[in-house]
């Protein structure tokens, strides 16, 4: 079995990195139905497009909560060590996100230090970007995380195949 950690803990961030996540993801209709039912949102330019048609925007937005979790999803491949999410701050969302959008995601560390209360993770905070398939920049934010140290990371439990 391969103990061997993948990806990135805490020791692996340096302020002033930026991690450019390797996955985009398209946003279909029904994503930003689901979401938007899921999490009672009642606005009808989420999921009416006659009424979204009379908007400025001609056609249905994304919910942009769903834009949040999903840059945030996307950002975890790189911060997958994270232990918990400590809060998101400065949400910003400059551009509209539409159905058949593929949404693209980097984040730059901006800080890092030892916990002062668990001396087996350590806190980063990194400023995060999604962007579409044009290179519009759809939302940027802030999040902290808590990430393991190394020494401290959590083994993977993976089977052995029986031959």
């Amino acid at each position: 079995m391969n103990d061997t950690p993948q990806g990135r803990c805490f020791e692996d961030y340096a302020v002033g990195d930026v991690h450019t996540h390797p996955l985009g993801r398209t946003i279909t209709e029904t994503d930003n139905i689901w979401f938007t039912n899921l999490t009672l949102n009642t606005n009808p330019i989420h999921f009416d497009a006659h009424y979204a048609s009379q908007t400025e925007f001609k056609r249905p937005l994304v919910n942009s909560c769903f834009t949040l979790a999903l840059v945030t999803g996307l950002s975890v491949m790189d911060i997958q060590h994270a232990f918990a999410n400590l809060g998101w701050d400065e949400v910003r969302l400059p551009a509209p996100v539409f159905h058949g959008d593929t949404i693209y995601a980097e984040s730059e560390v901006l800080e890092t230090r030892e916990s002062r209360s668990r001396p087996d993770v350590g806190i980063v905070k990194v400023r995060t970007r999604g962007y579409n398939q044009d290179g519009t920049v759809v939302i940027t934010f802030t999040r902290t995380v808590m990430l393991y140290k190394r020494a401290h990371l959590p083994k993977r439990p993976r089977p052995v195949p029986k031959p």
